[in-house]
């Protein structure tokens, strides 16, 4: 199995952020590491708590940094414009050295949306966008020029360059358990999916996900074994837990676990998690 870690950049401070990162990027045991896509706090009972925007955050972090790859777990469609997006993606892949992941997702925060006057849309409008967004991201990320007519996004001899360093472009990273919609897409579209976990019973649907991505690879003939499968795991019940979430996932066939960096951040809690992960790699 391959691990990675998230550090969702709220309720810190950026001195207590960076020293985590750069503590990971000197073990081996950690592939990549993650933020994610809010502009105010969420779970923690106020909105109001301090949360740094993820892809700038995303672009010091990598700056900062020398081995690991990073991504926005996952960045709402929502958000942006995906010609921004893949603008800024081509942009911390080439500033990178080649280390982004393109984390995206269809957006969910109607609190969030509500506050600063963005559409959120029902859920069908949601999810019509994030397909146009994929595919208006795969155009300008591999054609010269780049036109799509949609419902949501339109491109007329659309530009993006200089194109990444990743060819055809970072991968994809597609984060989600909906079956409808979700699920196709990552076929269509992914080379990372990433379960979410936070159900009732996670193991047994982590593998009725994996069957369902199976059945959507063949109905457009595609190789699944092409999709990295990852799925997050909570360290706040310690290192046992994590130990025993870790091992459960393996015995299912999971690619990469990433494990959510317990709060207060502080650097010495990541040599601890990579010593629990090491034999496990």
């Amino acid at each position: 199995m391959r691990f990675a870690f998230s550090t969702a950049p709220q309720v810190c401070t950026w001195d207590e952020l960076l020293p985590v990162w750069t503590a990971a990027d000197e073990m081996e045991v950690f592939e990549s590491g993650w933020t994610f896509d809010h502009f105010e706090a969420i779970f923690t009972g106020n909105r109001a708590d301090p949360c740094m925007e993820g892809w700038i955050t995303l672009t010091a972090l990598l700056a900062a940094t020398k081995r690991l790859r990073g991504g926005v777990l996952v960045t709402g469609m929502v958000y942006r414009h995906p010609a921004v997006l893949a603008n800024m993606a081509a942009t911390l892949d080439l500033t990178s050295g080649g280390r982004l992941e393109l984390g995206v997702g269809a957006g969910w925060n109607l609190d969030e949306c509500g506050a600063y006057g963005i559409e959120l849309g029902t859920m069908t409008e949601r999810f019509d966008r994030f397909a146009e967004g994929l595919e208006v991201i795969r155009l300008l990320l591999t054609q010269e020029r780049s036109d799509f007519a949609g419902r949501h996004f339109q491109l007329e001899g659309a530009y993006c360059n200089p194109k990444p360093v990743q060819r055809p472009y970072p991968p994809i990273t597609i984060g989600g358990r909906g079956e409808r919609r979700t699920m196709p897409l990552v076929a269509k579209y992914a080379q990372h999916w990433n379960f979410p976990g936070n159900s009732e019973d996670p193991y047994a649907e982590y593998v009725r996900l994996c069957e369902l991505l199976e059945r959507e690879c063949a109905a457009i003939g595609r190789d699944p074994s092409e999709i990295t499968k990852s799925a997050n795991i909570w360290t706040r019940d310690g290192l046992d837990a994590t130990a025993q979430a870790v091992d459960r996932y393996a015995e299912l066939g999971l690619d990469m676990a990433i494990l959510s960096m317990p709060r207060p951040l502080r650097a010495g809690d990541v040599e601890s998690i990579a010593k629990v992960l090491e034999p496990r790699r």
